[in-house]
């Protein structure tokens, strides 16, 4: 069985191009759902028109594809509601 948490880790390791953060902590992932060894990842990007958006949703597919006992993985991509960085992350970013 796919467990959420091994998910996570590999979400870790994808950055977003733009802000060279991971993915996971900027909060581009909504939900995880892993029933039967397949995963559905609900996310979003940082603005619709990101011009990285399908190279960065292909390495998320790619990625948890790749990880053992997953038979599938979807990623479904969603702009509601839109992403809005935490204060943590703008205060990391020298936004604040």
């Amino acid at each position: 069985m796919v467990e959420k948490e091994n998910v996570v880790a590999v979400l870790k390791t994808i950055l977003d191009p733009e802000i060279l953060m991971d993915i996971w902590t900027i909060g581009l992932v909504y939900a995880i759902e892993t029933a039967d060894n397949k995963v559905t990842i609900t996310m979003t990007l940082t603005t619709p028109m990101c011009p990285y958006g399908p190279q960065l949703l292909a390495e998320v597919e790619h990625k948890v594809k790749g990880m053992d006992g997953v038979v599938e993985a979807k990623v479904n991509l969603t702009f509601e509601p839109p992403w809005q960085p935490s204060e943590d992350l703008k205060m990391q970013l020298g936004l604040v």
